[in-house]
């Protein structure tokens, strides 16, 4: 071996034997323990001498974790104890296990510490609470290492017995989600040799060393193995750790090699020899350094770790996992257009700019520019991209020029809504959801020559889950209490739509139709009594529940997308040019089919200039709703009544307290709206569809965006500000509870309504008066100028036997407001005579 003048020097920290790290995740500290008891402290950057921690407990430390502000050892007798990295004190023992325990990992939310022993539950504890505790039970042998995903959606643990047991943490308590059998190497407790998952920093594979030398990575999407790095190692692996993008792997071996590799090619970039190596980390970082320890008890801080030709990979933005064809870049949103695409870019660019560079200049230098666009040279071409490793577009002229241009042009094409189906997702690797709903769920495989389906019930006592292998290749679906609808647009065949009920008393009750050829399903939908399809001819074809063709008709405008409930179905298509010129506006139709009658016809759908439609569907009382890009849910009022239709607001999801002063970075993936409340999915992080496995639905109170009461005005005084944040928070339960009542009694005028409902309906004006009640109080109490207002609080009472108006008088009598009460009780009297409220009252 030759003498490299960068190879750093081992730095003695503990006696031979087991030694540990980890970096804190800020990236300022490297902490160390080992089989002497004590724990070092090396700050990053800093070549002088550690602090040193030494507690003298008999049994040395085996594992550690950090978080920013403190780190955590396992000792080989089972202590888990916390430290604060700044004064060095010990916490409270967090938790202690009966047998020698392995390892530990603190979540990503630096919340939680997993603690994998000897025995056969793993420990979740935590960290400042440590009677919180949660157990993962499904291991028959102990454990020797535990993992979690980088967004601390699954756990995985590693058994002394080869298996691979991978638990969701979406739910309350740990559910088991898989148990991969075959994947990692039987295992002693004690070996040097790992078995852990280690997760790609994306969050959508891990790698794992198998019994023959071999690295392999495995997708979350189908827990299969996808790609192998293969003669790195000819003793076992001791270590695997990705890069904090995920474009670099690094392995080390028993073999005194520690091997650099490049992700998206599986190939070696460079070797080096260190003996014994047990453990690595990459600094959590851009940073070009590494750190690692040997059984010699050494640590080695190697800054400039990865060679100058390649340190521009620790560069680039988050790299996708290599579990797909194409460049590392290709999934979601990190994909990476193609050089073509680019070049084609270039052109239009150059052309606007008045370019005088031929096509020759710009497309005859594909071979040549392939490494220029990727960045492989670290020369700065991807700076000013985003998380995405995309680069925005702010520094692009108009792709249509400047807005004078463009009025004198005829060649401005508006952007089109794209088509929809309801509930369903983009592919996720091999897997999507076809349909998800508050009855269950839909989801599709990709296994290459066909796909298989499954359905899952929330409820299960009521229905049974299913699956069926699906050579149709079924790219739609809807479900409800009664059956299962699916649709297919093949390629090489007429498209097809397929309806499956769930119980029948005959013997076969499915059907299956095929449409002309040449027309595909756009979107299509489900309700108690049809089935409704849009198609790309921009028919509307009804069905009944058992395949009988019951209405025909094209739509007006380009079809989007559908829904339905009961006899009533509603249809969105791509309307006129908006008036932004650059997008359609969408319109929508509802009608009764039953009846043959039309309750809007062709009205705009309300959404904000350049805002997308994401979801749309009828409430559990049957009133229409939609969910659009920028996080409003709106319901569509007085629908039946022609021409009084309006879309309002029920909840404006990026009002919600939970996301007051940036604490959170979420979505929200709607899913319905039932029981008054908003159903969703909860998207932390980039998430912006749901994943796999199904995570569990959320619910959100209603809240019509009135005011922000949460801005606080430094003149007035905490009592004022009180009063202001009580009344805006009855103001808007006033309006929502109206709102509510409103939908309410349209749905009774349209029904033959039972007493129990008319009931409902006294109910909530009742609580609609109590609500204005208590508005009253707040303006009696701030003083006498505010009296107008209190009066008119009171005509807004809808109660005509006279209490709530007579429990207002005594509100402003309590409150000594004489000449409002006299006027409360004026009104009362006027309205006892059956008159109508004086107006001039108020001037």
């Amino acid at each position: 071996m030759s003498h490299d003048p960068m190879r750093p020097r081992g730095r003695p920290a503990h006696t031979p034997g087991i030694t540990v790290l980890a970096y804190t995740p800020n990236g300022k500290h490297v902490i160390t323990a080992g089989s002497n008891s004590a724990v070092r402290i090396y700050n990053v950057g800093d070549d002088g001498e550690p602090k040193t921690l030494d507690e003298g407990f008999l049994d040395g430390y085996v594992a550690i974790g950090a978080t920013n502000d403190e780190f955590i050892v396992g000792t080989e007798d089972g202590q888990v104890w916390p430290y604060d990295i700044k004064s060095g004190k010990m916490g409270d023992q967090l938790v202690r296990s009966a047998l020698p325990l392995r390892d530990l990992a603190v979540s990503p939310d630096q919340q939680w510490v997993a603690v994998a022993s000897d025995e056969l539950t793993v420990k979740l504890v935590k960290i400042d609470n440590q009677l919180q505790i949660k157990y993962l039970r499904e291991q028959t042998t102990g454990s020797k290492h535990v993992t979690f995903d980088p967004k601390g959606r699954y756990m995985a643990v590693s058994a002394i017995d080869g298996i691979l047991y991978i638990y969701s943490l979406a739910e309350e308590e740990p559910q088991l989600l898989r148990k991969l059998d075959g994947v990692i190497q039987k295992l002693e407790p004690s070996a040097e040799a790992t078995s852990a998952a280690v997760w790609h920093p994306d969050g959508t594979a891990f790698a794992v060393a198998e019994s023959t030398r071999e690295i392999a990575i495995y997708s979350v999407s189908d827990w299969k193995k996808e790609k192998l790095f293969t003669g790195g190692h000819t003793g076992d692996i001791t270590a695997v750790s990705w890069a904090s993008n995920g474009s670099l792997l690094v392995s080390t071996g028993a073999d005194g090699q520690v091997v650099l590799w490049e992700s998206r090619t599986q190939q070696v970039l460079r070797r080096f020899e260190f003996a014994n190596v047990i453990n690595f980390a990459w600094h959590p970082g851009h940073r070009n350094t590494a750190s690692f320890t040997n059984s010699d008890g050494e640590l080695f801080i190697y800054d400039n770790f990865v060679p100058k030709e390649h340190e521009a990979q620790l560069q680039k933005p988050l790299q996708a996992a290599p579990i797909y064809p194409g460049p590392l870049g290709e999934l979601s949103n990190n994909a990476q257009r193609t050089l073509t695409d680019r070049s084609r870019d270039a052109v239009k660019r150059a052309a606007r700019a008045g370019s005088l560079d031929s096509l020759d200049d710009i497309l005859g230098q594909d071979e040549d520019m392939e490494d220029f666009v990727e960045d492989d040279d670290g020369a700065g071409y991807f700076e000013g991209t985003n998380q995405h490793g995309k680069r925005p577009n702010g520094h692009l002229d108009d792709l249509d020029g400047p807005a004078s241009k463009r009025m004198n042009s005829g060649a401005v094409q508006p952007k089109a809504h794209p088509p929809i189906q309801p509930g369903s997702t983009p592919w996720a690797g091999s897997r999507r959801y076809l349909c998800l709903n508050l009855t269950g769920a839909v989801w599709t495989v990709d296994q290459e020559t066909h796909h298989t389906v499954t359905v899952e019930f929330f409820d299960q006592e009521l229905h049974r889950n299913y699956h069926f292998t699906d050579p149709y290749q079924y790219d739609k679906a809807c479900i409800n209490e009664n059956g299962t609808l699916f649709s297919n647009d093949p390629s090489d065949g007429p498209a097809t739509i397929f309806y499956r009920p769930h119980e029948t008393w005959t013997t076969r009750a499915d059907w299956r139709i095929q449409l002309p050829e040449g027309e595909s399903v756009r979107a299509m939908a489900l309700s108690e009594s049809y089935v409704v399809a849009v198609t790309s001819k921009d028919y509307v074809r009804v069905y009944t529940l058992f395949g009988t063709p019951f209405r025909l008709y094209r739509q007006k405008s380009q079809a989007v997308t559908c829904v339905a409930w009961r006899d009533y179905i509603m249809t969105i298509g791509n309307g006129p040019i908006a008036s932004d010129g650059r997008h359609t506006t969408l319109q929508y139709t509802l009608e009764n089919v039953k009846r043959d009658e039309v309750c809007q016809n062709e009205d705009v759908v309300a959404l904000p200039s350049g805002a997308q439609l994401q979801s749309v569907f009828f409430s559990d009382t049957g009133d229409p709703c939609i969910y659009d890009s920028t996080g409003v849910l709106l319901v569509l009022q007085h629908w039946r009544t022609s021409g009084q239709a309006r879309w309002v607001p029920l909840l404006d999801t990026k009002q919600l307290a939970r996301l007051a002063g940036g604490r959170k970075e979420e979505h929200y993936w709607p899913v319905a709206v039932a029981h008054d409340k908003f159903h969703c999915i909860i998207l932390k992080g980039g998430d912006k569809n749901p994943y796999f496995p199904r995570p569990l639905l959320s619910e959100f109170d209603f809240q019509v965006p009135i005011s922000s009461s949460a801005a606080n005005n430094p003149d007035e005084s905490k009592e004022e500000a009180d009063s202001r944040k009580a009344s805006s928070k009855l103001e808007e339960t006033f309006v929502r509870s109206s709102l509510l009542l409103s939908l309410f009694r349209d749905l009774l005028s349209s029904t033959n309504a039972p007493a129990s409902q008319r009931s409902e309906m006294a109910r909530k004006e009742l609580e609609i008066d109590k609500t204005l009640l208590q508005m009253l109080a707040i303006e009696c109490r701030d003083g006498e100028e505010r009296g107008m207002k209190a009066l008119e609080i009171v005509k807004m009472m809808t109660d005509r036997n006279g209490k709530m108006v007579e429990a207002a008088a005594k509100v402003a009598e309590r409150y000594d407001r004489g000449v409002l009460e006299d006027k409360i009780r004026d009104l009362a009297e006027r309205r006892a005579t059956g008159l109508d409220d004086d107006d001039d009252e108020l001037a």
